[in-house]
């Protein structure tokens, strides 16, 4: 039999896509949390193996992962009504960067030129729900430049005190790349001040990481060697 059809026999799990052997839904424990979460996820980007999207969203009974390039508005996009679109965050690096900024913050509310807003503590307290873009820096710039209402949300990136934990697994050009997982735990946990939230995506994270190290030896055909992500550096202007 070949590898296609050993690979055909075998069914995914519904709720993140993956094959079963690379499934952990049955560890993952739900957080009960305030700010809500929508994942846009680039239609190129849907890696069953490595990717997180769909893993972050299922800790959290107010999380959405929609796939596509473009939505006419947020409240489309969440598929539920958003009267105040400025109490969103999008999680957007684009060029920004936190170690050009005067500060040692892990969140950083920027404007619309990459330089830090006035009053962080404020905005950051007032953020209700959060957008992060799942995909290669070209794929989220590609979701950040086709759909214009994210201009109304507003707009943070991260300055993560430590590397993602992909490791050799998937390497990001920057430091502060990290994987849609460890960065909804980080931009959530912060923001509502709870370290269990960053600690337990990250743990779901890690057993992820181990399964498919483990399938990878045993199942080579279902855990493949990452693909060479996208180094691409974007201009400054």
């Amino acid at each position: 039999m070949s590898e296609q059809s050993v690979t055909a026999d075998i069914a995914d799990c519904p709720h993140c896509g993956k094959p079963m052997p690379l499934c952990i839904c049955d560890s993952v424990t739900p957080v009960e949390n305030r700010i809500s979460l929508l994942i846009l996820q680039h239609p190129q980007e849907q890696d069953r193996a490595l990717g997180t999207a769909r893993l972050a969203a299922r800790h959290f009974p107010n999380a959405v992962v929609k796939i596509g390039l473009s939505w006419p508005s947020l409240s489309k996009a969440l598929g539920r009504q958003v009267h105040d679109p400025s109490r969103g965050a999008v999680l957007y690096r684009g060029s920004a960067n936190v170690g050009d900024l005067d500060t040692d913050a892990e969140i950083v509310a920027i404007d619309r030129k990459g330089q830090m807003e006035q009053g962080q503590r404020a905005i950051l307290n007032s953020i209700e729900g959060v957008v992060l873009l799942d995909g290669t820096w070209s794929q989220a710039k590609a979701l950040w430049w086709r759909n214009a209402w994210m201009l109304k949300c507003q707009r943070v990136i991260l300055g993560p005190k430590h590397p993602s934990r992909y490791g050799q697994l998937r390497k990001e050009p920057r430091r502060d790349g990290l994987s849609t997982i460890e960065a909804a735990g980080l931009l959530i946990g912060a923001l509502e001040k709870r370290p269990d939230i960053t600690a337990t995506l990250d743990a779901s994270f890690g057993r992820m990481l181990a399964r498919y190290r483990d399938v990878q030896r045993t199942m080579p055909e279902l855990a493949p060697k990452p693909k060479k992500r996208d180094f691409r550096r974007r201009k400054r202007g």
